[in-house]
């Protein structure tokens, strides 16, 4: 019986969660692009993106030391352009995750803050189509029998702060629900800052770049098909994985965290 089932009576191991941002986006570097784009708001990945996106999967397999066992990705298509490559990346080498979804949860921050205003649909229906999106996926790793947290996208202008609960209860909630497995997010970058932000005292992310990535661990505790879990630890070092963040000190001053 594998260790980490639930249906072990008493077993305990680590889960692990990656909180990853998407690749390099078409908009930051064909300015042109928006004026004819049909959808200005979901802009895909540029060439460099993708490759970006692969040679990244190719490093989580090569540093993590762990498997993963799900992958949960928001429905920009960026992300599943990222999340495609990188799973590609991991079934290249034999040790790629079996399940993928689309997670409304994971979605970019829906407010003028993250979205330009000459993008946002006039109607402010965003017209994410599903079957489409899943289609861009490596083929035989979705699983359409999962149920998203968000069911729905949140609401047009949500608040900065409404987003980062979001993307918090995002993250417990899933690692919940799969606490036996190891977990791949893909996300934006809020999204990323928010899973060091959220679970590491005091810090103030500042930046976060294309297909930076974040790791949490925590102790999980089975017992009688049950399971109490630990909190979670940020095992992101700044500047490491391509995200960048400060502490305070004791005068009030920012400092780069080491």
């Amino acid at each position: 019986m594998d260790p980490t089932s639930p249906e072990n009576n008493d077993a305990k191991h680590q889960q692990n969660v990656v909180v990853m941002r998407h690749g390099d986006r078409i908009d930051n570097f064909e300015p042109s692009w928006l004026t004819t784009a049909t959808r200005p708001w979901d802009p895909p990945l540029v060439e460099a993106g993708r490759l970006r996106a692969f040679r990244t999967g190719r490093k989580l397999k090569t540093n993590l030391g762990f498997p993963i066992h799900r992958v949960f990705v928001s429905p920009f298509l960026r992300c599943i352009q990222t999340a495609s490559a990188v799973v590609s990346a991991l079934c290249a080498v034999n040790d790629g995750p079996d399940i993928v979804s689309i997670e409304y949860g994971l979605c970019e921050m829906l407010n003028r803050e993250a979205i330009r205003r000459v993008s946002v649909p006039k109607d402010g229906n965003f017209r994410f189509n599903i079957a489409e999106l899943q289609a861009l996926l490596p083929a035989g790793t979705v699983d359409l029998a999962v149920k998203p947290v968000y069911e729905e996208l949140p609401q047009w202008e949500e608040t900065v702060m409404g987003a980062r609960t979001r993307y918090e209860r995002v993250i417990k909630t899933l690692a919940d629900k799969y606490p036996s497995e190891n977990l791949l997010l893909v996300t934006h970058g809020e999204g990323v800052g928010v899973s060091v932000s959220a679970f590491l005292e005091d810090i103030t992310v500042d930046a976060v770049e294309y297909c930076a990535y974040s790791q949490l661990r925590r102790h999980v505790f089975h017992k009688n098909k049950s399971f109490t879990a630990g909190e979670f630890e940020v095992l992101t070092h700044n500047g490491r994985t391509g995200i960048g963040y400060k502490i305070p000190m004791a005068n009030g001053a920012m400092d780069d965290a080491v």
